[in-house]
């Protein structure tokens, strides 16, 4: 049974009553999930104008409420929401980097995208912004807030780490050993996914959409889909939307065992780390018997799924013994438990302040799942969602451990009775094709992922804004480290295990 469609509506309201609509909504539970600056041309109805979208969401039931505000062209300001919403006042500062907007009354107009040695007044969304102009010396250092007193002193990381991580740099304030605060300086790897994305074709933009971060191409691949066929009007038959589950819950699965290793490898217990490693080749070797791919790529198409072939049940619960054994081994250790147990705290009233998602949020008791939101399908009693309120280190390891089970579950009661197929809706039709805009929402193994469409009058992408689950975890990171040790650092960061690329687009 497929649920009932999402109730989505579309209003138009001017900069001044922006603020007060944002706090009914807030106030009526729904969740700011994503914000979209348009450069509307001069032949889209009400002319050339910036125009921002403001989308919140909540569940059950799935609705979905657009807030339309549109602006200047020569002079686009608008008044900041950022007292009301902490995730707001980020993408109102992002907003500021990549398309000029000004937040009026901004907490902290400071950057947030652009990099000290970015060309000053360029703003690389603008559809006049041309190409790059040639980079300048730094303007200045970035602006740490320092921390002064007695014994306190700093210690760089990064952007440049030893393994394959991307960059961020890390500043820590500390006294002896212990974390007085710490700042994340991320966006050193700013793509211009969303501007790639303009003038393809919805087809020739899903490659994109999958390697948005390289490890969530089922994730962002179905948000993007979800969204496109909202906006062409596409409907998904119901073994696609099932095989769709299906995949989602694989990607969760690779994903979560990797972490289980890498956690324990962080407090020096490396052998459980390589069985953890060796599982996850085995699910990586299923995945390319599932869908061609060892991350799951070509799974997922618009309107439609691709599987040459359907988990076997007893393969499965083999693998789920498996890892079942190194988790028990893992808590079974007391040095494991022992660092894992109180280390990094996100209280719950921090994780909702942040607006947390996924197994951040969940671990600190919010128990946030867009499968339950916004489902995909009927998953009625398969789906549990586990849920821990410590917050810590031990928390995330845990609530990792029991989403593998319940993803086990989920595969198998998805693989029962589900054949292999090739289902594929492949360009919109001229009759399909509108000047539409479609949303987006899968519950991605980092968590929620939401995607917004709009297309221009011939089919092609107009404007794509995918929001990984990281752009609202990674502000979590510091707050959790506060009072943490520094050679804790390492296992914490882990832990929230969040994408610079999701994040840096």
């Amino acid at each position: 049974m497929h649920p009932q469609p999402p109730h989505r509506t579309q209003t138009v309201i001017s900069a001044a009553d922006l603020p007060d609509r944002v706090q009914e909504l807030l106030d009526d539970g729904q969740r700011l999930a994503l914000v979209a600056a348009h450069h509307d041309d001069a032949d889209t109805p009400g002319g050339r104008s910036v125009r921002v979208v403001y989308l919140f969401v909540a569940g059950p039931p799935d609705t979905r409420t657009e807030l339309h505000v549109h602006l200047d062209a020569d002079d686009p300001q608008l008044p900041t929401i950022a007292h009301l919403s902490f995730p707001g006042g980020r993408f109102e500062r992002e907003m500021a980097d990549l398309h000029g907007i000004t937040p009026l009354g901004h907490p902290m107009p400071r950057r947030l995208v652009r990099h000290f040695h970015w060309p000053r007044g360029w703003y690389p969304m603008r559809p006049d912004a041309g190409p790059p102009p040639p980079f300048t010396e730094q303007e200045g250092p970035y602006p740490f807030l320092e921390v002064e007193g007695d014994g306190v002193y700093e210690i760089p990381v990064g952007p440049v780490h030893a393994g394959m991580i991307e960059p961020g740099h890390f500043r820590f304030s500390v006294v002896g050993e212990t974390i007085i605060k710490l700042k994340a300086r991320l966006w050193f790897v700013h793509k211009g996914i969303e501007k790639l994305f303009q003038g393809r074709t919805p087809e020739r933009g899903l490659p994109l959409a999958e390697r948005i971060s390289g490890d969530t191409a089922v994730g962002h691949a179905l948000a993007y889909c979800l969204a496109v066929e909202e906006a062409t009007g596409l409907s998904v038959p119901p073994p696609a939307r099932r095989a769709r589950a299906l995949l989602l819950e694989l990607e969760r699965l690779h994903n979560h065992t990797a972490d289980l290793g890498a956690l324990c490898n962080d407090v020096g217990h490396s052998i459980l780390n390589t069985h953890a490693l060796r599982i996850r080749e085995q699910l990586l070797r299923l995945n390319h018997e599932i869908t061609g791919h060892r991350l799951l790529r070509g799974g997922v198409t618009i309107g439609g799924a691709q599987l040459h072939c359907v988990p076997d049940p007893a393969r499965m619960k083999a693998i789920g013994e498996d890892i079942r054994e190194v988790t028990a081994l893992a808590l079974g250790h007391s040095t494991v438990r022992d660092r894992f147990t109180g280390t990094a705290q996100l209280s719950t009233q921090a994780a909702r302040d942040l607006g947390c998602l996924g197994y951040v949020a969940r671990a600190s008791g919010l128990p946030a799942d867009a499968r339950v939101t916004h489902p995909l399908l009927d998953y009625g009693a398969a789906l549990t969602v586990p849920v821990h309120t410590g917050g810590d280190v031990l928390a995330r390891f845990l609530l990792r451990a029991e989403e593998i089970d319940a993803s086990l579950c989920l595969i198998a009661h998805f693989a029962e009775g589900l054949v292999p197929m090739s289902i594929t809706a492949g360009p919109p039709s001229h009759q399909h094709t509108t000047t539409g805009s479609g949303v987006g929402i899968a519950e991605g193994w980092r968590g929620t992922i939401t995607t917004r469409v709009e297309l221009a009058p011939d089919g092609t992408l107009r404007r794509v804004k995918p929001v990984d689950p990281s752009f609202f975890n990674w502000p979590a990171l510091p707050v959790a480290l506060s009072d943490t040790i520094v050679p804790d650092f390492p296992l914490a960061n882990k832990s929230f295990n969040l994408s610079y690329a999701g994040n840096d687009l």
